[in-house]
């Protein structure tokens, strides 16, 4: 099973404060706009999304379609390809793709420790 890209997205305080902190690790602007609480930086091929006042916990994030510089794949696994693989395993979902639709959309399951897994396509 292929998720895609992946990243943490962390539920921040304080966004210009998380920025600072991790810029000073390395990390450079790689999308997201902090005007709008949103932003996304990357050091190496390790990306992070830092998130005010949109989530209420940090979540691992997979981008179906997208390679680790959000550049589209000429092929991937559909976000609702990868659900019904995962629902004939018996894996409950807090929310999920509509299999009525093509192209992005979204699932999200938990981890038997309570993290939330956002399972993203863009494309």
């Amino acid at each position: 099973m292929q998720l895609g890209a992946f990243s943490i997205s962390l539920a921040v305080k304080d966004i210009a404060a998380s920025a600072a902190f991790y810029k000073n690790l390395g990390f450079t602007d790689h999308g997201g706009d902090i005007t709008q609480n949103w932003l996304i930086l990357k050091n190496g091929e390790t990306v992070i999304g830092l998130f005010q006042g949109m989530f209420e916990k940090n979540m691992l994030t997979f981008n179906p379609g997208w390679n680790q510089n959000a550049e589209a794949l000429d092929s991937f696994t559909d976000v609702r390809e990868l659900q019904r693989e995962l629902k004939a395993k018996g894996t409950e979902f807090l929310s999920e793709a509509d299999e009525g639709t093509t192209g992005p959309s979204s699932f999200m399951v938990m981890d038997p420790d309570g993290n939330p897994v956002l399972v993203d396509q863009h494309v």
